[in-house]
């Protein structure tokens, strides 16, 4: 069978779980979203459910799948809902809600709910993406309260640009926040993995890890508390091919890459199908039989050429590690000028091993 496949590490997930707990002193929520970032959402929250305070997705057709695998943690609908009809199923599988929006409000007074909701409560205290303006929020939080269906309301927000450590933005958020919900008692949540492992300053009963509890950093530059994190993905594959070629042979499409040097090639099983970045530039670091190598030449559908002239033992069968424990996902995002949220998320075809 083809060599390429993801090995998951579930001891890393659950080291980066209680990391989160251990730095932040709260609550916290794992983000298995989008699959949990490509990782498998099933297994990824199977592996946590013994002490994660409880689960977040986008969407109640994640939700459901969580549940329909015995997931019992309570799980968090972080879009909320699309639809009234949807309040039906969030009370029937004891879903938690974010309300971001006056429809929902408004769907929510409507309903005939058999017992009331745990509802998250979101602010648009800067992004500008969803949430209840803050001229709204109070309105909204009393609504709640007044509906008789709501049980217990968390209050939250959602930062822009906490990845940037030095930027005034985060702590105008908050302030926003704090005025917004002045006078109300109830549990906060505002840390995501950045505001969790750089603003620990910031109030949250609750924090909500997603690219953290899956090893990649969220900063550009190096953090002592996320240089803790462990990598939970290798995606590694095998050398299936060599080629010797002299000085001045062009390798691949479109000859992007042309050899200075008499030059062994190895061809990789791993290309933009899989989730490679196709836009990974020449020098994008892989490792080879443990040791360092790159990325030479254009990368293809279905497979890549690396660089073996160094590496005069490797060859056919070499075991390529893309990224992982030696590569670090965030490196190779940074060369492809994306993030490792999408790199993991783009992962497709390639089976996930785990352990």
């Amino acid at each position: 069978m083809r060599p390429a496949r993801a090995l998951i590490d579930f001891e890393a997930l659950r080291h980066n779980y209680r990391l989160a707990r251990e730095v932040s002193g709260a609550k916290a929520l794992a983000v298995v979203k989008a699959d949990a970032y490509g990782h498998g959402a099933v297994r990824c929250a199977e592996a946590l459910e013994d002490e994660a305070n409880g689960f977040a997705v986008a969407c109640i057709e994640e939700a459901l799948q969580l549940r329909a695998a015995g997931i019992r943690k309570p799980i968090l609908l972080l879009e909320g809902f699309f639809e009234a009809d949807e309040l039906e199923l969030i009370q029937a599988h004891d879903f938690w809600t974010v309300v971001h929006a006056n429809w929902q409000l408004d769907a929510i007074e409507r309903a005939s709910l058999r017992k009331p909701l745990t509802v998250w409560l979101k602010l648009d205290s800067g992004m500008h993406r969803v949430g209840l303006h803050p001229a709204e929020y109070r309105d909204a939080y009393q609504r709640l309260k007044a509906s008789g269906k709501v049980e217990k309301i968390v209050l939250m927000s959602h930062f822009a640009r906490a990845d940037e450590l030095h930027c005034a933005s985060s702590a105008e958020q908050v302030a926003v926040f704090e005025q917004a919900r002045a006078g109300f008692g109830d549990e906060v949540s505002l840390r995501n993995s950045p505001a969790l492992l750089g603003w620990p300053q910031v109030p949250s009963d609750w924090v909500r890890p997603g690219i953290m509890l899956y090893g990649a950093t969220p900063f550009e530059q190096a953090h002592p508390l996320a240089d803790r994190l462990k990598p939970v993905m290798t995606l590694e594959s095998k050398v299936i091919s060599v080629r010797e070629l002299p000085a001045g042979q062009p390798v691949g499409y479109g000859a992007r890459f042309v050899t200075k040097r008499p030059t062994r090639v190895g061809v990789v099983a791993m290309g933009y199908a899989d989730g490679y970045p196709r836009h990974a530039p020449t020098g994008t670091p892989m490792a080879i039989d443990g040791q360092p190598s790159r990325l030479i030449g254009r990368v293809s559908m279905d497979m890549l050429t690396v660089d073996l002239t160094d590496l005069p033992q490797a060859g056919l069968g070499s075991r390529v590690e893309l990224w992982g424990k030696q590569v670090l996902a965030s490196d190779v995002a940074a060369q492809a000028a994306t993030i490792p949220y999408q790199i993991f998320c783009n992962l497709r075809r390639v089976p996930l091993i785990y352990s």
